[in-house]
């Protein structure tokens, strides 16, 4: 194959992977070293690797402002489980096969005869990619594209939470009822130190709703709020503690 082919050849790719990340880069061979995996490679340097420690950073800075401005009443440690998921190699795996960056990689032999690129390598060429936009066009540039991207993980991940994280359902409802956020009393704990129990009941202003015993203090407050959730819709508690 020629120079111009392997030009050619370059080139189309480079447009295909401008079009699915929805940004179109100043400079190109920026580009092609966000695709370029070590494997693939004339040196360590001219891979992807450098690119994606600085996309990893990145996204993280403009996730973690998403989740600030969007839960204002959540704790460090709440938004913290939030953006652990939503940073995480799997998320961006996925994110980069849902918008077909694998198909862009340039891989050595090694890895270009496999039916499946690594999700290890997916995940790098997505923050390659965020990193390349940084560089060619400035955090705007970068922070459009994550919020593009990454909102509708966002979504899903908070569903996912909610699903089970029944303390953050109640305090949506405690707010939007009764204008207050609900606290969690603990009533009493039983047991040796190594193996203890707990009992907590989540408190709306004066009102305290049916107690949950739990083998954490955390675990309790979960059971708890469960118990307040089906009380205040009138269903019989799931976790009943006498």
């Amino acid at each position: 194959m020629s120079q111009n082919e392997v030009a050619g050849l370059d080139n189309d790719i480079l447009n295909q992977c401008e079009q699915a990340l929805g940004y179109q880069f100043h400079n190109r061979d920026l580009l092609l070293n966000c695709l370029t995996h070590a494997s693939g490679a004339k040196h360590r340097l001219a891979s992807n690797e450098r690119l994606e420690f600085l996309g990893d950073a990145v996204l993280g800075l403009v996730v973690c402002e998403m989740l600030f401005h969007r839960f204002p009443n959540q704790t460090e440690g709440e938004l913290t489980r939030i953006k652990s998921i939503l940073v995480s190699r799997t998320t961006c795996a996925k994110v980069s096969m849902e918008l077909g960056f694998d198909r862009y990689l340039l891989l050595g032999k090694g890895l270009s005869t496999h039916d499946r690129v690594p999700m290890s390598v997916t995940a790098a060429v997505f923050e390659s990619l965020i990193a390349g936009v940084y560089l060619d066009g400035g955090l705007e540039a970068a922070r459009t594209l994550i919020e593009r991207i990454m909102e509708p993980e966002l979504e899903q991940t908070i569903q996912l939470e909610h699903g089970r994280n029944f303390k953050s359902l109640l305090q949506q409802h405690a707010q939007k009822s009764f204008g207050t956020t609900p606290v969690y009393k603990l009533l009493d704990e039983k047991g040796p130190d190594h193996s203890k129990c707990f009992k907590v009941a989540a408190v709306i202003g004066s009102h305290a709703y049916p107690a949950a015993w739990g083998p954490n203090k955390k675990e309790a407050e979960q059971r708890a709020a469960n118990n307040a959730l089906h009380d205040l819709q009138g269903k019989e508690i799931p976790f009943a503690a006498d």
